[in-house]
């Protein structure tokens, strides 16, 4: 699902209404409907619902709110407008005079009764913040900062329809205060300051309501960054018929001395994502390591120097390994002495079976990213920020605007597929595409998390996904797998074997996802089913369970 800005989102809005036909009202009724079937699913226990509107068209959604609320016969307990009644026009003006003839209470708030709200806040179980959505194109100040403040304030939840108020829709930075909510009920699209930090962390959870916009609308919304979701997975089947060599056969270059580890987490990444061949190629000096850190894979001995690393001797060996190989995984644990760095890139360029590198793979390009352009067969980068810094030669991105901006510098300079590791992975090809990927959490921040990855980039192109497309399955599934593994064991303590484990489950929910038909409340924001299928702290929410049950 593709991430807008404010001037995209009005475009959308503006295609739906103007060429699609789709009245205005009639959005902003679905938008109010949304809301309403959110707040009794996922608050069924508020019966004193506070609804702080302001005098546009998100204040328009919080009215036609109030009046689906009183029809559904749960009226909330204050509808506070936060503009002049008599000022209101288009449709926000037909929802204030449509709620008025339902006989709901509005109270107008002015600079002199800001207590109004804080009264009508304190006594709420539940808070609606509809006072600005993507209309804001200044900082908050004066008086509404301070009803933002009271909002803030509250003890019960706080509920932001379209985006909490005072955040740029399209920025990652919030501008000025802002509404912290615990949920947020986007509309069609995400925005995103929904899925950036530091404005992210003023949404909470993420639901996104699809307001029946045709699809079209999207039709030349092309700028920004997709939102990955388990819908957007190619991953292809296992036929029934299949045998090993069906299924990809996949050669792991990787470890040294003291990193045998690296090799064999690749290789269980590998194995785990559906290869149906492993071969670890590493030193002969850890061969009996890797042999029993995982004994599904086969192993290569290569003939190494006297410190055990590798050479002109091993290229040799590996040149009569490529015959009936469908991919190769290069870098984890290798080491970073100059001699091997040169053996890496002379590899690496003469190879022409698809490619990931990483770690000590990656290393070996620092400062020469250019020179990836002169490989023949697709390829995936997968680098932590350091080492993206070292490979571009400049200083490691810093902030989601920042990170965006190097990883598509990557992708345009080595002509690679890049995944930059970390909270959110990005995935960036040449020509601009890029992705954000909202599986995972801090837990994997841990040893051998990177190699798991790297094996599992490695299995999907050697089961003959594109670069792009085995880069958004492997970084996806390796999320849900962390993901899967936090739920059970917690966020402290998760190895990187926990999330290797973890793959064919994610794989199971995955596909499962993407078998069953949509229904609920929304089409989930994209990587929303997470939240469920792990149930862990995942910020994106589907509105029901696998089984359809809502929450």
């Amino acid at each position: 699902m593709r991430l807008v800005d404010r001037t995209e989102a009005r475009e959308i809005d503006r295609v739906a209404i103007e060429e699609i036909g789709v009245p205005s009202l009639v959005l902003m009724e679905n938008a109010a409907s949304a809301a309403a079937e959110l707040i009794e699913r996922r608050f069924p226990g508020a019966r004193r619902v506070t609804i702080v509107c302001g005098g546009g068209n998100n204040g328009g959604d919080g009215l036609a709110l109030a009046r689906q609320l009183t029809a559904r016969g749960a009226p909330p307990a204050a509808t506070l407008l936060c503009a002049p009644a008599a000022r209101l026009t288009g449709d926000c003006g037909a929802q204030h005079r449509a709620l008025a003839a339902a006989g709901v209470v509005v109270r107008e708030v002015d600079a002199a009764a800001v207590d109004a709200v804080r009264d009508a806040v304190a006594r709420a179980d539940l808070v609606v913040d509809a006072l600005f959505g993507t209309g804001l194109t200044r900082p908050l100040a004066g008086w509404l900062a301070d009803v933002v403040a009271v909002i803030n304030s509250a003890r019960a939840p706080r509920l932001a329809l379209d985006l909490p108020s005072g955040l740029d829709a399209g920025a990652s930075e919030a501008p000025g205060p802002h509404v912290r909510a615990d949920v947020t009920l986007t509309f069609f699209a995400p925005k995103r300051c929904l899925a950036l930090l530091p404005a992210a962390d003023a949404a909470g959870e993420v639901w996104v309501a699809p307001l029946g916009i045709p699809a079209a609308a999207l039709t030349g919304i092309v700028a920004g960054e997709r939102l990955l979701s388990a819908a957007d997975l190619a991953l292809p089947e296992r036929p029934r018929d299949g045998h090993k060599g069906t299924f990809g056969h996949l050669v792991v270059v990787a470890g040294s001395p003291g990193k045998s580890g690296a090799a064999v987490l690749a290789a269980r990444g590998a194995l785990r994502s559906g290869a149906g061949l492993v071969t670890v190629a590493a030193p002969e000096a850890i061969r009996a390591e890797v042999d029993s850190g995982c004994v599904e894979a086969m192993t290569l001995p290569l003939p190494a120097d006297a410190g055990a690393t590798l050479g002109p001797a091993a290229a040799a060996a590996l040149a009569l390994a490529w015959t009936g190989k469908d991919a190769v995984a290069l870098g984890p644990g290798l080491g970073d002495q100059p001699p091997i760095a040169a053996w890496v890139r002379e590899l690496a360029i003469g190879l022409e079976l698809p490619l990931v590198l990483d770690a000590d793979g990656i290393n070996a390009f620092a400062g020469r990213a250019a020179e990836l352009r002169r490989r023949r067969a697709p390829t995936v980068l997968t680098p932590h920020p350091g080492e993206l810094a070292r490979l571009l030669g400049r200083e490691p991105p810093r902030g989601s605007d920042q990170r965006l901006a190097a990883v598509r510098a990557a992708a345009e300079t080595t002509g690679c597929v890049v995944v930059l590791k970390g909270y959110q992975s990005l995935i960036a090809a040449p020509g601009g595409s890029s992705a954000l990927n909202p599986t995972g959490n801090p837990g994997m921040a841990t040893a051998g998390s990177g190699d798991v990855l790297t094996g599992a980039v490695g299995a999907w192109l050697a089961r003959g996904l594109p670069a792009l497309e085995a880069a958004h399955a492997a970084v996806f599934l390796h999320g849900l797998a962390g993901d899967l593994a936090a739920a059970r064991a917690g966020e402290d303590g998760l190895l990187a074997g926990d999330i290797a484990e973890r793959l064919p489950e994610a794989m199971r929910r995955v596909r499962r996802l993407q078998a069953r038909p949509r229904r609920g409340l929304a089409f989930p924001a994209a990587g929303a089913e997470v939240a469920l299928l792990a149930g862990g702290r995942a910020r994106w929410r589907a509105p029901a369970t696998e089984s359809g049950t809502p929450r």
